[in-house]
């Protein structure tokens, strides 16, 4: 008799522990996934935020940084930063400094969304390689290995989000002068696909794929291994209870800022104009040597490379480089601050990197 009691004990048991098994799993395979899309969205809408700010605060170099690029070598308007600056608010007031900055931040949102989501993918995979590889299961990410997670999420973002800067471009180009008047970003992607064809809305994308792989690559690369290396070293002695203050934290992206923006920077500057192409009403373009001074016309990206050089020496692939150096460090430490600001208010942990 005492076994036959025990027997349903140990089954009643036994069905409880199932059950309660059953339910955690149930909860989990509802909860997990809802809880990762929040944490998710949390953390781009932080990103997103601390982007919109960066930019809107050093909007003004931007647009400054464009207009040298594509301006008429033969009718100089923009002779520099403080210049140029002043020469936009006496020709356009206030609002001429934030042109096209409506569509840049627009842009903002959707290419730090993607750029996050490729980056984590890109990094777990390949570290995953990585430690199949060398049969380390400890095996954390080399600098080499996180600028080419770097570069995948540049370029997956970069493309995915490229008719926007290319009509952010023309936008930012487009003065009271201007023949005809973009409204606006919907309107320019209109215009665009009516008068020129969509592939119209992706002239330039090689350069900017070639220069995003040394420009987001060397960003990520930099910062993380910069980082690293001073809280492992603890060198300067800037480094309390293994962790970089504010300050530091900012150096590291200043220089991994300022390091990406100067390898790549010749290849914006080529993609800035292939963007022109087509676009006969810009009032500050590009033209060639002359009395017609008609816009120049590049064949592919090689052919706009030989071009600049050409007609206006090797420097002109570093035009609007001062007025972009310049913006690095506020839109850095702007972005830092903004970021956590938001991710307090949000409550999500994520590097400033990602």
């Amino acid at each position: 008799m005492a076994s036959e009691d025990v027997k349903p004990s140990e089954s009643a048991v036994t069905t409880i522990v199932n059950l309660a098994e059953e339910a955690k799993l149930a909860r989990e395979g509802v909860k997990a996934p809802s809880y990762a899309i929040l944490s998710v969205a949390k953390s781009l809408t932080a990103g997103g935020v601390a982007g919109g700010v960066s930019r809107t605060a050093v909007a003004p170099l931007e647009r400054l940084k464009i207009l040298l690029q594509v301006q008429n070598p033969h009718n100089i308007k923009y002779n520099g930063t403080i210049q140029g600056l002043k020469y936009i608010w006496k020709t356009e007031g206030f609002r001429g400094l934030f042109k096209g900055n409506g569509t840049n931040c627009a842009r903002i949102i959707p290419n730090s969304a993607v750029k996050f989501f490729s980056y984590e993918q890109a990094s777990k995979g390949i570290l995953y390689l990585y430690q199949q590889q060398t049969g380390n299961e400890d095996a954390q990410l080399t600098p080499l290995l996180r600028l080419g997670a770097g570069a995948c999420a540049g370029i997956i973002a970069m493309s995915a989000t490229y008719p926007m800067d290319m009509v952010r471009g023309r936008l930012t180009v487009q003065t009271e002068n201007s023949p005809y008047q973009y409204r606006g970003m919907f309107h320019a992607l209109s215009t665009v696909l009516r008068q020129e064809g969509p592939r119209a809305l992706y002239k330039g994308w090689l350069p900017s794929v070639i220069g995003v792989v040394p420009y987001v690559g060397l960003n990520f690369a930099v910062y993380e291994s910069l980082k690293d290396w001073l809280i492992k070293s603890k060198a300067f002695g800037l480094v309390h209870d293994n962790e970089l203050g504010v300050t530091t934290r900012l150096a590291c992206g200043a220089a991994a800022g300022t390091i990406g923006q100067t390898v790549a920077y010749p290849l914006d500057v080529i993609r800035r104009r292939m963007q022109m192409i087509g676009w006969k009403d810009a009032a500050s373009i590009v033209t060639g040597e002359g009395r017609s001074k008609a816009p120049i016309e590049y064949t592919g990206m090689v052919d706009a490379f030989r071009k600049t050089v050409r007609h206006e020496g090797i420097g002109a692939l570093y035009k609007g480089l001062v007025p972009n150096s310049v913006k690095v460090v506020p839109s850095i430490a702007l972005a830092f601050v903004t970021y956590e600001m938001v991710k307090d208010i949000l409550g999500v942990e994520i590097r400033i990197s990602d």
